[in-house]
């Protein structure tokens, strides 16, 4: 096994579905997905249930009791029962493009995390998009999705060769930051940094852990036209008012102390409640 995919969910069923329809697609299948449900409802397992005899991969299920936004939690008990020494993070209600994995995996680098790129899509595609646009591909092609009715700028999805794909990460402006949604790194070096910092609730919690990760010596590595995913929208009833404030006072602590350790992480769990 190559790697470990792990990605977060909390009662969105039906994104997560098509997400892993996704992977489901990709062009090499030598990984295996560790969903981090912080909480979810029934729904989610029956479906994951359902699923799993018809997926190509191993499909494990990390559940965590609902007690609020504790992704960062959730993120550690799947962490702990990933298999792979080198784990890619996304997102429930992101599709992955089908060369989404095997990128990751090209690109990697020791003492360096991976930090990718996504479109996000408008409601009304993110609805629309059937389990054949996944399987075919057309969910993740940019000129698929420009005559489907998106509006936003396509560049980042669309399928551009190495030599291109390099110049573009090169000049882009943006910095390799770990991103929830699309990022990647060695076991080994998230383990070093104890994991994710359970007291960050929704807002910045996956920037922080990126700049613990920098302070510990891992450099992050811009694949944002590289390796690519699309978005779907949705509402965000779980978002609290404070949170990112308190989330953003956190790492300011992070970045001027120059701290590397997570003060509540991995260290804190022995075992995760596998479903």
């Amino acid at each position: 096994m190559a790697t470990s995919v792990i990605l977060s969910t909390y009662n969105q069923p039906e994104w997560l579905e098509k997400c892993l329809l996704g992977y489901a697609a990709q062009d090499r299948l030598d990984f295996e997905v560790v969903i981090a449900d912080d909480g979810s409802r029934d729904d989610t397992r029956a479906l994951l249930d359902a699923m799993r005899p018809r997926l190509p991969f191993d499909l494990v299920h990390v559940w965590q009791e609902d007690a609020g936004f504790r992704k960062c939690r959730a993120l550690n008990l799947a962490v702990l029962a990933a298999s792979g020494d080198y784990l890619l993070f996304s997102d429930g209600d992101c599709i992955p493009r089908p060369d989404f994995v095997s990128v990751h995996l090209r690109e990697r680098e020791p003492g360096r995390f991976l930090s990718g790129g996504y479109c996000k899509l408008p409601r009304a595609l993110s609805l629309a998009i059937s389990s054949d646009d996944i399987a075919s591909g057309r969910a993740t092609d940019a000129a698929w999705l420009r005559a489907s009715g998106m509006k936003r700028r396509t560049l980042k999805i669309a399928r551009h060769p190495l030599w291109r794909q390099r110049v573009l990460n090169a000049l882009t402006p943006t910095r390799p930051r770990w991103h929830g949604h699309n990022a990647s790194a060695w076991k080994s070096d998230i383990v070093r940094v104890n994991g994710f910092d359970e007291r960050l609730s929704y807002g910045a919690e996956d920037l922080e852990f990126g700049d613990r990760l920098v302070n510990a010596g891992v450099r992050g590595k811009q694949i944002r036209f590289s390796a690519v995913c699309v978005h779907l929208d949705h509402d965000r009833g779980y978002v609290q008012p404070g949170m990112r404030d308190a989330n953003e006072a956190l790492r300011a602590v992070t970045i001027r102390e120059r701290l590397v350790w997570a003060v509540h992480g991995l260290d804190g769990h022995r075992g995760p409640p596998v479903r």
